[in-house]
This record gives C-alpha cells, sequence and structure tokens, in this order.
C-alpha cells in the first residue's frame, strides 16, 4: 500500500511550546484540522516523553490522524503511536523495524544527496530532508541545502518527500512546489499566539 503523508506535518517540541503542555498543543492543532504530529521531546526523560507520547496518541487516533515519535522507537512503540521519526545519530532504520510492530512506519533525516541516497536504500516509509531555510530549532543545525537542491532529492525518490528546516507561511507553498509531499513546521507554528489559527492558515495555504 502506497503511504502518504497531509501536506502539514507539524512538531511538538516542549522546549518551544512556551508554557503550553504538549497535549494541550496537541488539541490545539488536532482542532485546526492538522492531521500529522510529530513529538519531539528531546529533552525529555524517558517516563516524561512515554506519558506524554501516549496521551497525543490517544487524541491523534480518534482524529484519524497520524502520530510520530521522534527519535525513540521504544516509545513509539510502548505509546501505540503510528511510527518513529530517527536521524543520522539515531538507530537505522531496520533497527528501528526491529522495535516497532510491522504496521508502524519509519521516517528519517537526511541533510546531504549522499544521506538521502543511503535512505533511499532502506525500507523507510517516507525520508526528510533539509534544513531548507537558516533554522534556529536546532542548537548545531546543518547547513542550508535550498529548494535547488530539494528539486535535485525529488527526482531521487518515489517516497513521499518532507521538507524541514525554516519552513514559514510565507514559503511554505514554495517548499510543496519545489517538490515535497509534506512540510515540517515547529517554530512557527508554536511561536503564533493564536497556534490553531496560524494552523488553519497553513492548511489552506497547502491546500
Amino acid at each position: 500500500m502506497e503511504f502518504r503523508l497531509p501536506p502539514l506535518y507539524a512538531i511538538i517540541d516542549p522546549v518551544q511550546a512556551r508554557d503550553l503542555e504538549p497535549v494541550v498543543v496537541a488539541d490545539l492543532l488536532l482542532s485546526a484540522g492538522v492531521r500529522l504530529i510529530q513529538y519531539r521531546g528531546k529533552q525529555d526523560n524517558s517516563r516524561c516523553m512515554f506519558e506524554a507520547s501516549c496521551a497525543i496518541a490517544e487524541r491523534v487516533r480518534q482524529a484519524v490522524g497520524i502520530f510520530i515519535v521522534n527519535d525513540r522507537a521504544d516509545v513509539a512503540r510502548l505509546s501505540g503511536a503510528d511510527g518513529v521519526h530517527v536521524g543520522q545519530e539515531d538507530l537505522r532504520v531496520e533497527q528501528a523495524r526491529q522495535i516497532l510492530l510491522p504496521s508502524q512506519c519509519v521516517g528519517i533525516s537526511t541533510h546531504t544527496r549522499a544521506q538521502f541516497e543511503e535512505a533511499e536504500t532502506t525500507s523507510a516509509d517516507y525520508i526528510a530532508f533539509g534544513p531548507i531555510f537558516p533554522t534556529g530549532s536546532k542548537e548545531r543545525p546543518d547547513p542550508v541545502v535550498g529548494l535547488e537542491k530539494l528539486r535535485e532529492m525529488r527526482g531521487l525518490t518515489r517516497k513521499p518527500l518532507v521538507a524541514i528546516g525554516g519552513i514559514t507561511l510565507d514559503n511554505a507553498a514554495s517548499v510543496i512546489e519545489a517538490g515535497a509531499d509534506s512540510v515540517a513546521v515547529i517554530h512557527d507554528l508554536l511561536a503564533a499566539k493564536d497556534i490553531g489559527a496560524q494552523a488553519r492558515k497553513f492548511l489552506r495555504t497547502l491546500g
């Protein structure tokens, strides 16, 4: 079965969520119509990440959406998430598969053509590529790749392609036009005064 992703890939990062609990942010996003959420608890201990993931997974399930846990295949499996997203320093795709259920998916982040080509040879359900634009969501971000490089990666795979890094309401449409199936957004959603209203603007922009 072909794996499909909604055009908006919303990422909840507690560090950027101000004083809002992750589950509250999830409720705001889901109420706005978002149907793909990743939880990125980089600074969570295992129990906090598990409990937050369980709560978000239940809400996303009720909304008939897709919930992805960042980095932690064990938490994804135990929380009932739809899958895990791994980076270049995490478990390899096939290693994550050994932990997950057969029905759960795996996505992987890439930042260079070599990494992208390697990811294409794996069983990853989707590949993320970036940062497309300068981003402040990481302490040590990889070099910006830009829209032209994204177009180049589009020609290398038939897997769903997620663009990451510095994507805002103003540039999101250009990223889709360059070949991305979905755009991952953290800051431009979570920093908004009204997260739900901002999410609705993204959804309208992305069609």
